[in-house]
């Protein structure tokens, strides 16, 4: 790719989202603009912001990477997380909307009248949260290098800052012009590049996957990985019942002005999503074919960057690579600009003292932390750290949200309890993977992808220790359940909550 295309893709990608941040800037002007946009994003904008800051490095780059290493079992990524909102639209979008809350250790507090859940779920959220800006930040790093040839950190370090300067200039009600705008971008990037590949293939002969790769690539449970049809459920445990536990993503349904508008955003977002992840399997099949050199040198998250170049030559084809930087550029910028919203209003509200200074103190904090984290930690493929952030999530707030929407005897104990036991262990198990990197053996395969424990884990905890203490169930747990379920059409004066301050 020429350096030049490449340079002025990520030079115009990086103005566009600062020049739409500071449109928002004029827009935003209380504390409820900066948190949740006043409530007054219609579903078509919200679910495009959504699927802008949803479909970060792990989809634009990570999945084709994977599917390109280790074939047809890499496909459940993308299902699942299209999947992931189906269970959020069923059980959870509307009822979490009504509650009112800002955050999710808002909804846990106003649900279980416990400020000790609420600062548990206050440490998830900002776990969750580091856990997925980690990626971003080393995958923009990545794309730099193979652009011009920078040092890693430096894609890195400029992400943070774009990032930093949207969020604190705006906060949600700038990003969600920026993560609309960006939603486009990307499926443009991945779509337009892939209709000429095709057409490459096509003229090249449609030259298929020998019979030797076949007898593993492309068949279900035949990778390379050990156990893997043990790895492939517990990953899709994680994928479908960790979206409904992402602060980022929840955070968004508290931005539409009600429950009915939160089942019409997650429904166009299932449409939007689907599109989208139809391009990560091709670019990882005709990896298969193009790009298989990239398999033994660790670079595989480079497929998407390099296919364009190897397939069509000329300006062309370096026109399409630079068109398919942008877009992953663009995919950084849009998935921690929702990230750093989520942690910095918890950070702001829980551990300052609130209002628009508090939360741009903890914007800073919000991305420093993870850009720190991401040049010290071990190297692993991007979809695979972002894999675990949605194992932490399903082990955690999935239980927590479910039961707490859905089951009034469930008690501060028992949520407590849960937390600690699945998200606990689920965090263990990431850190542990890392930091050290995946072992062999079930040892291994049981820390890389724990949901298929850790969930199961966390639903019992929850559920034996609520029925084991009955008299913490709280007492406004009638009229809680009531805002949770009933139609906005009734007068129940719902209001923003507020949390109690002792």
């Amino acid at each position: 790719m020429s350096t030049a295309y490449g340079l002025t893709s990520v030079v115009l990608v990086v103005l566009a989202a600062v020049l739409i941040g500071a449109f928002g800037l004029r827009l935003s002007r209380t504390t409820s603009d900066f948190y949740v946009a006043s409530r007054t994003v219609s579903p078509l904008w919200n679910a495009s912001a959504i699927g802008g800051e949803y479909l970060s490095a792990a989809s634009f780059l990570g999945a084709a990477g994977l599917i390109l290493a280790y074939g047809a079992d890499m496909l459940w990524l993308p299902v699942g997380w299209t999947g992931g909102y189906l269970v959020l639209l069923v059980l959870v979008s509307a009822p979490l909307r009504r509650s009112g809350a800002y955050t999710l250790p808002d909804f846990a507090e106003a649900r279980l009248s416990s400020m000790t859940v609420r600062r548990t779920a206050s440490v998830l959220v900002v776990l969750i949260g580091w856990l997925y800006l980690m990626p971003q930040f080393q995958s923009a790093g990545l794309v730099l290098r193979t652009v011009t040839g920078a040092p890693v950190w430096v894609g890195g370090v400029l992400v943070a800052v774009v990032v930093a300067v949207n969020v604190l200039s705006g906060g949600m009600r700038s990003i969600t012009f920026v993560q609309a705008f960006q939603y486009w971008l990307k499926l443009t990037a991945l779509a337009f590049p892939a209709i000429f590949l095709l057409l490459a293939w096509r003229s090249g002969g449609s030259p298929g996957i020998s019979e030797q790769d076949a007898s593993t690539w492309a068949l279900p449970l035949a990778s390379e990985r050990e156990y893997p049809l043990y790895s492939t459920y517990s990953q899709i445990l994680a994928t479908f019942l960790g979206t409904m536990g992402l602060p980022h993503v929840l955070v968004r349904f508290y931005t539409n002005p009600d429950g009915r508008a939160a089942r019409r955003t997650t429904l166009v977002v299932l449409c939007l999503l689907g599109a989208f992840y139809l391009l990560p399997a091709v670019y990882g099949a005709l990896g298969r074919l193009y790009a298989a050199d990239l398999i033994g040198s660790g670079r595989t998250d480079a497929v998407v960057l390099t296919l364009p170049g190897r397939l069509i030559a000329g300006s062309f084809g370096e026109l399409l690579s630079a068109l398919v930087t942008a877009g992953a550029f663009a995919a950084f910028l849009s998935t921690s600009s929702g990230l750093t919203v989520s942690v910095a209003g918890v950070i702001a509200q829980d551990i300052l003292r609130g209002g628009v200074r508090s939360f741009r103190v903890a914007t800073v904090l919000a991305v420093i932390v993870p850009l720190v984290l991401a040049g010290a930690a071990r190297s692993l493929p991007v979809a695979d750290v972002v894999g675990l952030a949605f194992a932490v999530a399903a082990s955690s707030f999935c239980p927590l949200l479910v039961l707490g929407i859905w089951w009034w005897r469930l008690t501060s104990t028992g949520a407590m309890a849960g937390l600690l036991a699945g998200g606990g262990l689920a965090s263990v198990a990431v850190l542990t993977t890392i930091a050290i990197g995946p072992h062999d053996g079930w040892p291994g395969a049981m820390l890389a992808q724990p949901a298929a424990w850790t969930v199961p884990v966390a639903f019992v905890v929850m559920i034996v220790v609520s029925l084991a203490t009955p008299s913490r169930v709280p007492p406004d747990v009638a009229r809680t359940m009531v805002r949770l379920h009933a139609p906005e059409t009734l007068n129940l004066n719902r209001g923003d909550w507020r949390p109690r301050r002792s």
